[in-house]
């Protein structure tokens, strides 16, 4: 049996990995102990230290000759795939409650650090995606529709960009959790699905995954599985998009309309339907005096592109980005 100390300690090897993989440079105990804070784990510098020692002892990391910095190894990346189950499961939704609070967008002035999905298409094509995408982002199937571009070499946000690779910033819906919970409104994220239309409306969802039992985002899976059907929406007003299900008290509706409003007049949309306390939305029961919320999913603009044979990878709630620092898709074309 697996003592309550060794699960703890299993816990803090296994945030030391995850920041290392997505770290583009090797780090050392300074900026790990730091990074930790994120994942809620408190570390002195000492501590990384001994912890990295033993971290390279069993193979899982590498120290740099002449450098204060550790890189995760293969052996590293293969215990993080493999890590606890439990801490799998929960990554998701810890991935959105960080994101949401690290959020600082200003309704005010339209500027601050928002949430981005990235998705990286083969630079040679680049320029039919972005073909692909026009029509999904001038009919509004976005949430927003300022965007951010990097080559290979460059960065976006945190994320480095791979040879052969350009990588393209979309605003995730998480925007709309982080100023909700700027505003003290307590936000449930239920699970993302695929959500059916009819005539642009909300129909009903046909597929689901809830966030607190998965390993993986949704919108990644339904893109991968060619469950969407964007353009057909987009044609004929029928089909199919990706969305997410949100759920918070019922006193706070009329401050949510206000904040959904404002966010519309700052260029922020992505809100699809809201219920009425207590009643079903779209098919989905909610809470006693509780609303039901259904958010497009930043990710379905992309959705089109692959829908068209393009091949894409994508890296949904992946890191933040200066907003004011985004440019308009149009001017992509």
């Amino acid at each position: 049996m697996i003592s309550a100390d060794s699960k703890v300690v299993e816990r803090k090897v296994i945030s030391i990995l995850r920041i290392l993989k997505e770290s583009p440079q090797p780090l050392g105990a300074r900026l790990l102990s730091i990074k930790l804070r994120d994942y809620g784990v408190e570390l002195s510098e000492r501590a990384v230290r001994y912890h990295l020692k033993i971290m390279d002892e069993r193979g899982l990391t590498c120290p740099l000759e002449r450098r204060d910095g550790r890189v995760i190894t293969p052996l590293g990346i293969e215990e993080l795939n493999n890590a606890l189950v439990s801490d799998k499961v929960g990554f998701i939704l810890e991935k959105i409650e960080l994101l949401s609070f690290r959020t600082t967008f200003d309704i005010n002035t339209a500027t601050g650090m928002v949430p981005v999905n990235i998705s990286l298409f083969k630079s040679n094509t680049f320029n039919a995606a972005i073909g692909k995408l026009k029509k999904a982002f001038s009919e509004g199937y976005c949430v927003s529709d300022h965007v951010a571009v990097a080559k290979e070499g460059e960065k976006l946000g945190e994320v480095l960009i791979p040879h052969g690779k350009v990588g393209l910033a979309t605003v995730c819906s998480l925007i709309i959790n982080g100023c909700l919970l700027k505003a003290g409104i307590p936000i449930d994220s239920k699970f993302g699905g695929v959500l059916q239309m009819r005539n642009n409306l909300p129909l009903r969802f046909v597929d689901l995954i809830y966030y607190s039992g998965s390993t993986v985002d949704p919108s990644e899976v339904f893109i991968r599985a060619g469950m969407t059907d964007v353009r057909n929406i987009m044609s004929n007003g029928e089909g199919k998009v990706l969305a997410n299900f949100r759920e918070l008290p019922a006193h706070c509706l009329t401050l949510t309309e206000d904040i959904i409003e404002r966010l519309h007049e700052a260029g922020i949309n992505g809100l699809i339907y809201m219920g009425n306390p207590s009643e079903p939305t779209c098919g989905i029961s909610v809470g006693l005096n509780r609303v039901g919320m259904i958010l497009l999913g930043g990710l379905t603009p992309v959705a089109a592109a692959v829908e068209s044979g393009i091949e894409v990878e994508n890296r949904a709630m992946s890191t933040l980005l200066d907003y004011s620092e985004m440019i308009e898709f149009k001017s992509l074309l």
